[in-house]
């Protein structure tokens, strides 16, 4: 828990003087097959810079959690992520995520992303 402290601080003062900061709101509704699950409203505070091929972001702050049927509340979450350029049409990126609530959850994504 103490890294996910550090590594935002650790960031932004490593951060060059192009990164820029930004606010990203997001939903996220759940189902299970035709069963709606809830939503996840998050609202976030983060800065996103980069140089040449390799570009990366950090955010964070309060989600809101509303199961179907449930009581709302409001929880932590953040993201952390980047992409490398590898060819001028092909870019690899990959995120890692979290949130406070369901006993801490953790989430990572992977991809690649081709440009037409």
């Amino acid at each position: 828990m103490k890294f996910l402290a550090i590594l935002p601080a650790t960031l932004i003062a490593a951060a060059p003087a192009m990164a820029g900061p930004y606010v990203n709101s997001e939903i996220n509704a759940g189902f299970s097959g035709g069963d709606y699950n809830g939503l996840t409203f998050e609202n976030h505070i983060g800065i996103d810079g980069g140089e040449g091929k390799v570009g990366w972001y950090i955010q964070a702050g309060p989600a809101i959690v509303a199961p179907d049927g449930g009581d709302s509340e409001i929880e932590l979450s953040g993201k952390a992520g980047g992409s490398v350029a590898v060819s001028p049409k092909l870019d690899v990126y990959g995120e890692v995520s979290f949130i406070t609530a369901a006993d801490n959850g953790y989430g990572t994504k992977a991809g690649l992303k081709y440009k037409f």
